[in-house]
């Protein structure tokens, strides 16, 4: 008799203490946003960036050498080269909440640039994997 008085008292206890740290242990997680990576053709590029031609929080990034960004480049796009020993250090300033776009000569920097950026938890990259060779034989626009 005493053993089943025990049990109903300590089987609510215990139920309690696991409710109590279910409860806790779920609200210490936070929400981990997913990552979008996609790779994207030169139209949906231009694309894109014309939906975020004013949104501050989209970014270009070209990971060419700065002798290729000279000779021409995306509108607006910022030069990390990947080639440099600098480069996960540089890419790693930028804000990985925002959108990013990325591209090189023919996709290839880009790619490794691309793993980089996952491993670094960016949420939103577009991969331009046709690089600024499929761009400008769309005939879009570069700078100088």
């Amino acid at each position: 008799m005493k053993k089943q008085k025990l049990l109903l008292i300590l089987i609510p206890l215990l139920l309690l203490t696991m409710g109590a740290t279910l409860t806790s242990s779920c609200a210490e997680q936070t929400e981990v946003p997913t990552q979008i990576i996609e790779d994207v053709s030169a139209q949906e590029a231009l694309n894109l960036i014309q939906e975020n031609k004013s949104d501050p929080d989209f970014i270009i990034v070209d990971v060419r050498t700065s002798a290729e960004y000279a000779e021409g480049h995306i509108e607006n796009a910022i030069n990390i080269d990947f080639s440099s020993v600098s480069f996960k250090s540089e890419i790693s300033k930028l804000d990985r909440a925002k959108k990013c776009l990325i591209y090189c000569r023919s996709g290839n920097r880009s790619r490794g640039a691309l793993d980089i950026m996952v491993e670094l938890d960016f949420i939103e990259v577009y991969h331009l994997y046709e690089g600024i060779i499929g761009w400008s034989a769309a005939h879009y626009p570069v700078v100088k």
